[in-house]
């Protein structure tokens, strides 16, 4: 090989190397400029929780704002001694339920916290199908290490949204600030932290279920290829997450039947 062809194919290699590095930064760019808009799903999926939580008072009295309820929880919690005797419905309604109004004001603050990044960083359907898989998940774990328990809350689902994120930070690490996935992991070490030597009634294993599902969900769904957007979806991923959404709608308005006892 002459000195002249050895020196053009450096050349071209630099280039190359130079493309790939403007092609970066212009993606890193275009990610640390996506302005985040309103998240509707979040805010729908939310006021749901809190709709459900006030006939949840009705039925418990104001006590319910501080101690938690047993009647609600009786009713439509995920008591799993009734789950084994058919009613199958609860793993779901449980997750529409809360403990008292300290556990729906944390819940739906990280609700709204994680919900927005996803539908900003990623897409609205992939959270609310992200959130109804996680809690599905977060309940068959429970069912299977605390199968005499009774558990309520959306932390399952939501703590899925962290799995689904720290996935996120790790697929497309080259493009987000350096500080996005050790945010996530912190947050899930602090609520393990929270879960096993602060307020150890936590049902754990609902969140370790919501949190593996996320993070599968995530393995399968977002891309390692950082210049994909996954902002865009198919037309049968936006169906699915219309199908989601509208699933956790009606459990919410089922759990309001069933504790106004009209259903």
């Amino acid at each position: 090989m002459s000195l002249k062809h050895e020196t053009e194919v450096e050349i071209s290699e630099v280039e190359n190397v130079e493309e790939t590095q403007e092609e970066t930064q212009e993606e890193t760019q275009q990610v640390q400029s996506v302005k985040p808009g309103f998240p509707y799903y979040s805010a729908i999926l939310i006021a749901c929780l809190i709709a459900v939580f006030g006939f949840q008072v009705m039925v418990d009295g104001t006590d319910l704002l501080v101690f938690g309820g047993e009647k609600s929880v009786t009713i439509a919690g995920f008591w799993k001694m009734a789950f084994y005797q058919g009613e199958y419905w609860r793993i779901l309604t449980g997750a529409s339920l809360h403990g008292g109004l300290i556990h729906l004001a944390f819940n739906c603050y990280a609700f709204y916290v994680l919900g927005k990044l996803i539908e900003t960083l990623s897409n609205r359907a992939h959270l609310a199908i992200v959130f109804l898989l996680s809690a599905i998940g977060g309940g068959v774990l429970s069912l299977i290490f605390m199968p005499d328990g009774r558990s309520v809350g959306a932390s399952g689902g939501i703590i899925g949204f962290l799995g689904y994120l720290a996935v996120y930070g790790y697929r497309r690490r080259e493009i987000l600030y350096p500080g996005f996935l050790k945010n996530m992991l912190f947050n899930i070490v602090f609520i393990a932290f929270i879960g096993i030597f602060v307020v150890p009634k936590i049902d754990n294993f609902a969140h370790l279920g919501g949190l593996l599902t996320g993070a599968i969900y995530g393995f399968i769904q977002i891309s390692g290829d950082v210049y994909q957007d996954p902002r865009k979806i198919s037309k049968a991923t936006e169906i699915a997450g219309l199908a989601a959404l509208g699933t956790f709608i009606a459990v919410c308005g089922f759990s309001i039947l069933l504790l106004t006892r009209i259903f």
